[in-house]
């Protein structure tokens, strides 16, 4: 059985448009249960584009159930997403989570349906990313797929049992924040890791991500992204509640027509990807996107 699929929406009817027709036109979209859940508006100017948010959602069809949540009060960003994936991996072993600023490929649900199957018993995949940057294939490399120590949370998926293993509270991060060797050791998934992870335990981000990927990191956890995107982020701007940046993050997407993958049984950082991920996460490079965001690039 397929796993169900997880969309979160606020107050971006023109995005969602979008997200739900490339999810429409996904293979597998007709076999696949879709759960929607839509926060309140926090303030009284964003109540229009939420009610237009609902109206769209009130329409969807294509999937084989659908089940909506439209929150009464606002309970913010990460706290909703961490409540809807809660409540949906309560009743299912896996699932799909896309939120509304994605566009995916019509394969994208073969490609993380067939992940998830593949790596169901090892506890040692923590996520399955349906994004990548758009990294050269090395010659000769057979797989559609690779291992690098490093959530993405831009259409994802996960199982049960690591969900239900995240500790939200974070209780160990005080002795985390003072062991320089256990930061450097995080950061071998990207150097701006221990960073997002400081704004986010003192309070100037609300991100559940980061701490998803804290816990990967602290189970010995890795995630399986594909070689070819499946996924492109369309959220960037003044509308969007994280991503009002320069835009680094532009992929190729896979042309959609391929729907079986070959996956590696062996499940190990792939030296090649985790270098080039290393290097697109430099501090360098990551100069030099905020100074083209100062200079107004998107």
């Amino acid at each position: 059985m397929n796993a169900p699929i997880v969309l979160f929406a606020y107050k971006r009817p023109a995005e969602l448009k979008a997200t739900l027709q490339a999810l429409q036109a996904n293979y597998l979209a007709p076999e696949s249960d879709l759960y929607i859940f839509v926060d309140a508006p926090k303030r009284a100017q964003d109540a229009p584009k939420v009610a237009e948010v609902h109206e769209l959602l009130d329409k969807v069809t294509g999937f084989r159930s659908i089940y909506r949540d439209y929150a009464k009060t606002n309970i913010g960003c990460a706290d909703s997403i961490i409540r809807g994936i809660s409540y949906v991996l309560d009743r299912h072993p896996s699932a799909i989570i896309v939120e509304d600023d994605l566009i995916t490929t019509p394969n994208f649900l073969d490609y993380m349906n067939q992940c998830l199957q593949q790596y169901e018993g090892n506890k040692n995949v923590y996520s399955i990313a349906g994004y990548t940057f758009p990294f050269e294939r090395p010659a000769g490399y057979k797989f559609d797929s690779y291992f690098i120590p490093r959530h993405s949370p831009w259409g994802w998926a996960t199982w049960t049992d690591r969900w239900q293993s995240i500790d939200w509270a974070m209780t160990d991060y005080d002795s985390f924040i003072r062991d320089s060797r256990q930061q450097k050791a995080f950061m071998q998934g990207g150097s701006d890791l221990v960073g997002m992870l400081r704004d986010q335990m003192e309070g100037r981000a609300d991100a559940w991500d980061i701490r998803f990927c804290y816990n990967r990191f602290r189970a010995n956890g890795i995630t399986v992204y594909p070689t070819q995107s499946k996924v492109e982020n369309i959220g960037f701007g003044q509308e969007a509640t994280h991503t009002n940046i320069f835009n680094r993050y532009k992929t190729q997407l896979d042309n959609g027509t391929q729907r079986v993958f070959q996956l590696s049984d062996v499940v190990e950082t792939t030296d090649y990807y985790q270098r080039q991920t290393l290097r697109r996460y430099s501090v360098p490079v990551r100069i030099y996107n905020k100074l083209k965001t100062y200079a107004g690039m998107r």
